[in-house]
């Protein structure tokens, strides 16, 4: 149990130096000041060439979304979860090691070129991503979740960054075995999260950029719209483009709809869901939801 609390206390200690020193220190491996220039630079754009040119510069819930941004990205790993995660991983790890497994590494890729590990790394934790992603829009208690998410009706690189922070637990505990059965021999993925980073903001922005044929490899605004459309097709009742940087996987698995590039496609959930528009009730709502329902079964 001690050994749990040190990791508990390290973990709280270790991530506001990280953060502390990300703040005070720019640099060019410094994630704090990647992810608030990006956010500044598709915004410009965004405001410079506008796709629905009727949308207001500061669109609906604007700043929440930016509140997301810092609460996502930096504030909830402060408050809970870096720490809390360290201490789940170790205890996974002690649980193995009751049945001897001592480590989890099936496949060595190590010996690779550090560019090819990345492209392993990317792809693999993409596949997942779109695989998690098809859960949360299959099984009702995650939908409840990713229902913060499409609760934005009015879309801007922003909404990229609106989601409740279960959905960080939920995809980082279903992504940690794959990845840990892999030996990475490198430990720096700061380019495979910028990269993620900046192709989901222009995924989400108001922009309207023409991939050509890379439409079918990469995702864009156009197409992901049309994942956040208000109205789905009874053909798609659990909705469809689930990519999350790669729109290849939803073309391989025939969930890919896209009949046209419509800038005026009403987004958000249907107008009966009556969800909150507050941080708080964002925050409370899908427990609400899914423990209410559970009563009343």
């Amino acid at each position: 149990m001690e050994s749990y609390l040190n990791i508990l206390r390290d973990g709280y200690t270790g991530y506001w130096n990280y953060l502390v020193n990300e703040i005070l220190h720019p640099g060019w491996h410094n994630y704090f000041y990647w992810l608030v220039g990006a956010s500044l630079v598709i915004w410009l754009l965004e405001i410079v060439f506008p796709w629905r040119k009727n949308q207001p510069l500061i669109r609906e819930h604007f700043w929440l979304d930016i509140f997301y941004l810092f609460w996502n990205y930096f504030l909830f790993a402060l408050v809970a979860y870096n720490a809390l995660s360290m201490v789940a991983v170790e205890m996974f790890r002690d649980f193995l090691a009751l049945f001897g497994i001592r480590h989890l590494v099936a496949l060595h890729v190590a010996s690779l070129p550090g560019w090819l590990q990345l492209v392993i790394i990317f792809v693999l934790r993409d596949f997942m991503q779109w695989n998690i992603h098809r859960l949360y829009h299959h099984v009702d208690w995650m939908w409840q979740f990713h229902k913060v998410h499409h609760s934005t009706e009015q879309m801007g690189f922003a909404a990229l960054l609106r989601y409740h922070w279960m959905e960080n637990v939920i995809y980082r505990t279903l992504e940690y075995l794959p990845l840990a059965m892999i030996g990475f021999g490198i430990s720096d993925f700061f380019i495979v999260h910028i990269f993620t980073l900046v192709t989901g903001q222009l995924g989400h922005a108001n922009l309207k950029i023409n991939l050509g044929y890379l439409k079918y490899l990469l995702n864009g605004p156009q197409m992901h719209l049309w994942h956040h459309a208000k109205h789905v097709p009874a053909t798609h009742p659990h909705g469809f483009n689930y990519g999350i940087t790669l729109s290849v996987w939803d073309y391989i698995f025939k969930t890919n709809y896209w009949p046209s590039d419509d800038e005026q496609l009403p987004v958000g959930l249907p107008d009966e869901e009556h969800f909150p528009t507050d941080f708080v009730g964002q925050t409370v709502e899908p427990f609400v939801r899914i423990f209410g329902k559970k009563r009343m079964e």
